[in-house]
């Protein structure tokens, strides 16, 4: 019987968006009859060991980068070039071994800069060509599509037509290796019954993740709506319950799929990873941007014109103003709901 090829899977360790939008693309490996080894660190790494206990995971270290209290995410990224370039040789370097030692084939990185190689074919996953910043933008999509074209294709995780993360993935000029793979979700729409008024989602890098789940209990814990926090934890297993308010560290996928279905509204980062989530899920949401991450600012800001989504700065959270204006905000209506073709995007692997 011919070995199935094996297939290393990346997700950047940035908070969890980019491990659960791997979710569906392993389960496609999977069916398409391909090996998948798992290689992530900390949140990520606790996440898919636990939704595919059954893969084998390496550990492989994040870039380390710090966040920024007070400066844009994209101008603390360029203040950091240097630790990130050092990052990048450095995670490449171990590819190399990673491919030598565990016999891989071929590579998916979501977001890794580091992770091509001349020995076996290697795809790039983003959404975000057009980097948002409000200075050195030429600069930094430069660096961008300079390890883009590294990469023997880049998969833009987007419809081309219709895109949910606006001029992020449709900038005036791609890359020459890009195609549009359609948006991805771990997520599948169903009838379900109503469980909760209000679902909070914390999630994205410290401080600001515990900044934003501090708020929220102080929110929601007084309330007599029923409500749920999921703290975005899965590295813990912990519960508990005030008034009418749960809060659980963590929800596997199914659950969390569950819980969203069974919420009127969703409280959370607009993440594009959980941007496509409620999209597949037609909800409504209130969006509480990382403060900063310019990329978040961006799509909150887009949703709102749109009549979308409201949102509103966590400096200046108000959760009963939030909820008020959230009434003239008419959610997500319609998903893209276009199957990606991955037995012809797997044929890069052969």
């Amino acid at each position: 019987m011919k070995a199935k090829k094996r297939i290393l899977v990346a997700p950047l360790n940035w908070g969890i968006g980019h491990a659960t939008r791997c979710i569906p693309i392993i389960n496609a490996l999977i069916d398409n009859n391909y090996e998948v080894i798992l290689a992530a660190d900390e949140r990520p790494l606790h996440l898919l060991s636990t939704e595919f206990p059954q893969l084998e995971i390496i550990r492989f270290a994040g870039y380390n980068i710090k966040y920024p209290k007070y400066l844009p995410m994209s101008v603390s990224m360029l203040l950091q070039t240097p630790k990130l370039l050092q990052n990048i040789r450095k995670e490449n370097n171990t590819l190399s071994e990673i491919i030598t030692d565990y016999k891989i084939d071929g590579v998916i990185s979501d977001n890794r800069f580091g992770l091509y190689s001349e020995t076996i074919p290697c795809a790039f996953i983003t959404h975000q060509l057009q980097i948002q910043s409000p200075y050195f933008s030429n600069s930094i999509r430069n660096f961008n599509y300079k390890y883009i074209n590294k990469y023997n294709i880049c998969w833009i995780i987007d419809d081309e037509k219709n895109n949910l993360a606006g001029s992020l993935s449709k900038p005036n000029a791609l890359p020459n290796n890009t195609i549009y793979i359609g948006t991805q979700s771990r997520f599948e729409k169903q009838e379900s019954k109503k469980k909760y008024d209000f679902l909070a989602i914390v999630s994205g890098p410290e401080p600001q993740r515990t900044i934003l789940e501090k708020g929220l209990i102080n929110a929601l814990k007084n309330r007599t709506e029923k409500s749920l926090i999921v703290l975005g934890k899965p590295e813990l297993n912990t519960s508990e319950k005030i008034g009418s308010l749960s809060i659980q560290s963590h929800l596997n996928a199914k659950e969390l799929n569950t819980a969203i279905l069974q919420s009127d509204l969703i409280i959370c980062r607009p993440g594009y990873s959980t941007v496509m989530d409620l999209a597949k899920l037609e909800k409504k949401a209130i969006f509480i941007p990382t403060p900063g991450q310019t990329e978040q600012e961006y799509l909150a800001a887009n949703f709102m014109s749109k009549g979308i989504c409201y949102s509103q700065n966590q400096n200046d959270f108000n959760f009963e103003l939030a909820l008020n204006e959230s009434k003239k905000y008419n959610g997500f209506a319609t998903s893209d709901n276009r199957n990606t073709n991955w037995g012809n995007l797997f044929l890069l692997f052969n």
